[in-house]
């Protein structure tokens, strides 16, 4: 039995496909990004305000929120009304991390707001790979403890 070293092997005339990566049902974003203003905590609310009424960085802005909200470093129901702007959105992942936020501010303006988007979703399901409803209605469930 003989060993072929590498170059001996046969080479193929057309390149290999590397196949595509799938959608994930999570995000990852810049934990430095994420560090610096979860540790400022309400002083950071001026920036995360601004992102949000710029519709800039959306996504990750929430999740800062929900961080912050996490760690016990600020109150992010005092956003509600940057906050607000999204309560009508399509987007499956604003509407998960928004359906977190309001899961652990109780904020009580935002139970319809939740029960709306469950019904536009259930009317017009989302294609995508998160899954905004289980959170929404963890949300929901959540306002009646």
């Amino acid at each position: 039995m003989s060993i072929h070293k590498i170059e001996n092997f046969p080479q193929s005339s057309t390149p290999c496909k590397i196949p595509t990566k799938p959608a994930s049902n999570y995000r990852v974003f810049s934990p430095l990004t994420t560090d610096y203003f979860v540790k400022k905590g309400e002083k950071s609310f001026p920036a995360l305000s601004q992102n949000l009424k710029n519709g800039r960085n959306v996504v990750q802005t929430l999740y800062i929120l929900d961080r912050i909200q996490e760690n016990k470093t600020g109150d992010a129901s005092k956003l509600y009304p940057e906050l607000s702007r999204y309560n009508r959105t399509k987007n499956a992942e604003i509407q998960t991390f928004l359906a977190g936020i309001y899961r652990k501010t109780q904020v009580p303006d935002a139970f319809g707001p939740l029960v709306a988007m469950l019904i536009q979703n259930a009317l017009n399901p989302p294609k995508s790979y998160f899954d905004p409803n289980e959170e929404i209605g963890g949300a929901i469930v959540s306002y009646f403890r």
